[in-house]
């Protein structure tokens, strides 16, 4: 499934869900790497799986095996680290801040792919899952490497559109029985 695909699967009533996508497609702000790895691992991180295998055929038609291995895995360690930072920012106890997290992540420093590009996807998916500590991480990794405001930004939009995809077809009924056709 391609998005093609699943912009015909998104309901009238989403009618700016479905044009926010079509604009985030033809958007050139990232490489296509930067791109297509954004879109799948905020895909991912929708938990879609309509969404999920629309973007993740596109991506692997751009994205070498080793960029699709790093966008499922900055999904999958921000699946992770997104819940565990969140409760340590969260939490009313201070203590749960200076605790070791005691998380294997080694794949942040070694992704298989540009540190930029592997950051980018983080800081979205950790949009998505509404972790502030981790995104400000991020945030400060992509300033730092040179990525600057227009580009994050873009990101975070491109995570919110993938996002409202996934609630528009989930809405509309088309979830999980469309994605095992």
């Amino acid at each position: 499934m391609f998005i093609e695909q699943l912009k015909d699967q998104i309901p009238d009533f989403a009618k700016d869900v479905r044009i926010n996508l079509a604009s985030m497609v033809a958007d050139e702000t990232f490489s296509p790497q930067s791109k297509y790895g954004l879109l799948l691992a905020t895909a991912i991180a929708t938990r879609n799986p309509a969404v999920t295998a629309a973007m993740e055929s596109a991506a692997a038609e751009v994205l070498s095996p080793a960029a699709l291995t790093a966008a499922k895995s900055a999904a999958s360690v921000m699946a992770m680290n997104n819940v565990y930072y969140r409760f340590a920012h969260l939490a009313s106890n201070p203590e749960y801040k200076r605790m070791p997290a005691r998380l294997r992540m080694n794949v942040i420093a070694n992704p298989g792919v540009d540190k930029a590009d592997f950051e980018l996807w983080s800081l979205a998916v950790s949009a998505i899952n509404g972790c502030g500590a981790c995104m400000d991480a991020h945030e400060k990794a992509l300033q730092e490497a040179g990525v600057g405001s227009v580009a994050i930004q873009a990101a975070v939009r491109f995570a919110a559109i993938v996002q409202s995809v996934a609630v528009a077809i989930e809405a509309a009924g088309h979830g999980v029985a469309q994605a095992v056709k």
